[in-house]
């Protein structure tokens, strides 16, 4: 076997060495050996290990492809996504002051997609194998809130009643106020008979509500989440923030971000998890593509009590952006996925909007858009990393923007 020094880490957690060559579950500056397969290395042996190697603390880590950094001490990981972050900006020429990143503790997804295939005897589920379509059996994932655990037996059930010996099952489940909100994609196709046993496991369970391949089978308590002092149901499925502490720590930024202001823009709004808890302090106008997430967030600002005015509106901003000329607002919030906002965020450049908080979860994506406004005329004030999917090489930030 030949022998190879590990120079840093990729994107996705892996090692790379000469080449490159990707290299696994190793950390910079160790020597390991292995044999080369293409562009990766396998057979992986640890020679001399790096300092900030650490035992990984879940009993899964090996097969469980949803986790990429246990092997690394905290202290490492928190510095090398600051420093993803930093590289990204810097190739923009950007050189922003930089607050504490923070970091979700474990037990704390409210949130996660499981995988499950039907077998003989039931069914498996869990989350991928590292680097394969085998779904690894997690009952001890140390990063799901407890709330969630019973719903791998759950979804293993749904798998056994409705999913293919040939097909995997998808299942969006998410913790709300009245219980486990579930959402199937890859079963079978819905008739009479499947409708009756998906109802009767919806009770049996207790779950809030269940939805099959986008069409609601039974809600027996609505599924709400909290977003400041609204409560929204979203349609099934739909995107949240992946921890509480994650979203409390994007919110605190993003309110940080904006200093004054009566009358804001919310742009990829979603279901109004920034637009609401604003409306507290502001008028709010939130834009998404989605037309049943702007439902949600529209029927949350109507129920609740103690907010200003929110208007909304459903459009493609990818396609269709706001121009800068109806950009007519004291501060504009832009949380867009990740590919970014190129087409709107050039018009928020040329628009007089004096405060911008920018919350994304694509580095490289986030330095170009940076790059725009700063091109435009706007300074990037400050930047905060926010890492809520702990463990992963997952990143997440919110930035302020103030037009010079």
């Amino acid at each position: 076997m030949k022998q190879f020094t590990i120079q840093r880490l990729g994107l996705h957690g892996d090692g790379i060495t000469d080449g490159p060559i990707y290299a696994p579950l190793t950390l910079p500056d160790e020597e390991v050996t292995g044999v080369v397969d293409g562009d990766r290395l396998s057979d992986i042996r640890i020679v001399t290990p790096s300092e900030s190697r650490v035992k990984s603390p879940c009993q899964h880590f090996k097969v469980c492809g949803g986790c990429q950094l246990q092997h690394a001490s905290d202290d490492f990981v928190a510095n090398w996504k600051v420093g993803v972050v930093q590289k990204a900006l810097a190739a923009q020429s950007l050189d922003p002051n930089w607050k504490p990143i923070l970091t979700s503790p474990a037990a704390s997804r409210r949130r996660a997609v499981f995988s499950a295939k039907r077998t003989k005897k039931g069914a498996t589920v869990g989350f991928h194998a590292r680097a394969s379509n085998v779904v690894a059996d997690i009952p001890k994932c140390i990063l799901l809130d407890p709330k969630l655990v019973p719903a791998m037996g759950i979804v293993g059930e749904l798998a056994r009643i409705g999913g293919s010996r040939k097909g995997e099952l998808s299942a969006t489940v998410t913790a709300s106020l009245g219980g486990l909100d579930i959402a199937v994609k890859g079963g079978k196709p819905l008739d009479g008979p499947l409708l009756s046993l998906l109802a009767q496991e919806t009770e049996r369970h207790k779950l809030a509500r269940l939805a099959w391949e986008g069409e609601v089978v039974a809600t027996r308590v609505p599924p709400y989440q909290k977003f400041g002092n609204a409560k929204v149901l979203p349609p099934p499925g739909a995107f949240l923030q992946a921890t509480p502490q994650g979203e409390s720590a994007l919110l605190e930024a993003v309110e940080a971000a904006i200093s004054q202001g009566d009358k804001g823009v919310d742009l990829f709004a979603g279901c109004g998890t920034f637009t609401l808890p604003l409306a507290q302090r502001a008028q709010m106008h939130g834009v998404e593509g989605e037309r049943s997430m702007i439902k949600a967030l529209d029927e949350g600002w109507r129920t609740a009590e103690g907010l200003k005015r929110v208007t909304s509106e459903t459009r493609d901003l990818f396609r269709n952006p706001i121009i800068a000329q109806d950009l007519r607002y004291d501060f504009a919030v832009i949380d867009p996925p990740r590919a970014g906002a190129e087409a709107q965020v050039a018009e928020l450049a040329q628009s007089e909007i004096p405060e911008i908080a920018f919350v994304s979860c694509n580095p490289v994506t986030f330095a170009r858009d940076a790059a725009t406004l700063v091109k435009s005329g706007y300074t990037l004030d400050w930047v905060q990393v926010v890492d809520q999917f702990r463990w992963s090489s997952h990143i997440e930030l919110a930035a302020r923007f103030v037009r010079n």
